[in-house]
């Protein structure tokens, strides 16, 4: 696998020529946002096919794995533009094998919402290995307030990808209340009371594990919240389900701030099977311009993380968006959240060329709007992902989860699943 990135007077013809691939296979395995119009130092992941099949009348995409011994999962993954399905024709090329041998295996989790795009889930399921609806609350008594999750559950558990619950302090008004979990700390029937209902909940529906995002901690419950983790964990061992909680991402122990001085990763890595580093939000919607996940920054968590964690039980968080801000930065604005086709998308309309930041190892760009704004927005691509995938798995952590997957992001699965074999 080789990343291009986009010089001056390239095309995806000129592109396809260089590197001996088809163009078909440049635009099945990145779908950029306008094949006509790339803009320089935009990147292009280029795979080389090491064996292909050419579908004959009568065969079926389960066929054709069986006869290669591979599975249908394989299949989609080597073959994105099935888009998780599998209707084919009579003359089409499908891939079996790549020359790129696999560096190693990562488990590989996202989180979506109920309303997420039918398509787009079914394209990305196949290239991770579990699945988070996003979210269900409770109420400070202890009720759990259930998600519309039957659509997300059974497209999941139908691909063969293992669902997580995920439980969160997250209100209507789209906030983390700390008093809502300092509640459920305090209050033993309230929290003996939420505990069940996750234990009737995983078994009634078939969640395989439980992910816990309390955020914004009151200083007073960072040992509370250890302890809660703890009989969650011990309720559902008898179950064979395991327990993982969303760590801020500290660099130290003592590190100071209302977002950080809950969460202790010593005492809350002991109490769960896993954990979920948020790796990510350091370019934020009401911060100045820079990188969502810098890999100067990433890799200080990583680190602090392996210092008190086991790192089996890591799993470290992937950004799938980046953001649009206006410059020069003032501190009453908003930056706009973008997918990272729209950031490409972008950049090929106002002409703007794509740089690339050494230490964030991150993209970005300037650009001019149509009333003489100057934007800033930075994003992702290959070259990043391949960054942090790498800083994963040389780690030894268990695997990587991306924040979110309700926008769609083709090279970040062609990247991942070419170089690593997901965990089943």
């Amino acid at each position: 696998m080789d990343i291009h990135v986009v010089r001056p007077g390239d095309t995806l013809y000129s592109i396809a020529q260089q590197y001996g691939v088809s163009m078909a296979r440049l635009l099945e395995d990145n779908d950029p946002p306008d094949p006509a119009r790339l803009s320089v130092g935009q990147t292009l992941v280029v795979r080389y096919p090491k064996q292909v099949y050419r579908v004959r009348s009568g065969d079926t995409l389960s066929s054709i794995a069986r006869a290669h011994s591979l599975t249908v999962r394989q299949m989609w993954q080597r073959n994105p533009g099935l888009g998780g399905g599998s209707t084919i024709y009579p003359g089409q090329e499908l891939v079996l094998s790549y020359r790129q041998t696999p560096l190693g295996k990562l488990a590989a989790g996202g989180y979506a919402k109920p309303d997420i795009d039918p398509g787009l889930l079914r394209s990305t399921l196949p290239c991770i290995s579990d699945l988070a609806p996003f979210t269900y609350g409770f109420t400070p008594q202890g009720e759990l307030i259930a998600l519309n999750d039957t659509d997300l559950l059974s497209t999941a558990k139908s691909v063969g990808v293992r669902p997580w619950l995920h439980l969160s302090t997250l209100t209507a008004a789209g906030t983390f209340s700390n008093q809502l979990s300092h509640a459920v700390f305090t209050d033993l029937q309230a929290q003996n009371r939420l505990i069940a209902a996750l234990v009737e909940t995983v078994r009634r529906k078939g969640y395989q594990g439980v992910d816990v995002d309390f955020e914004f901690i009151l200083p007073e419950d960072a040992n509370r919240y250890p302890e809660f983790i703890a009989n969650l964990r011990e309720s559902l061992a008898p179950l064979g389900i395991p327990v993982m909680v969303a760590l801020v991402p500290k660099t130290s122990a003592d590190q100071k701030g209302d977002f950080y001085q809950g969460h202790n990763y010593p005492l809350l890595g002991a109490a769960a099977d896993y954990v979920f580093l948020m790796t990510y939000e350091w370019g934020y919607t009401y911060g100045p311009p820079m990188a969502v996940a810098p890999l100067n920054q990433v890799t200080r968590v990583v680190d602090y993380a392996l210092s008190e964690i086991p790192k089996e039980k890591i799993w470290m968080g992937m950004p799938n968006y980046g953001y649009d801000w206006k410059v020069p930065y003032q501190k009453d604005t908003m930056a706009r959240s973008i997918s990272n086709q729209q950031a490409i998308a972008l950049a090929q309309k106002h002409y703007a060329a794509i740089r690339f930041d050494a230490a964030a190892q991150s993209p970005w760009f300037r650009y001019v709007d149509g009333d003489g704004q100057e934007h800033e927005v930075w994003f992702e691509d290959a070259r990043s992902v391949r960054a942090k995938l790498e800083l994963a798995h040389g780690r030894g952590l268990y695997g990587v989860s991306y924040w979110n997957l309700m926008r769609p992001f083709p090279q970040n699965w062609t990247v991942l699943t070419t170089l690593y074999e997901i965990e089943d």
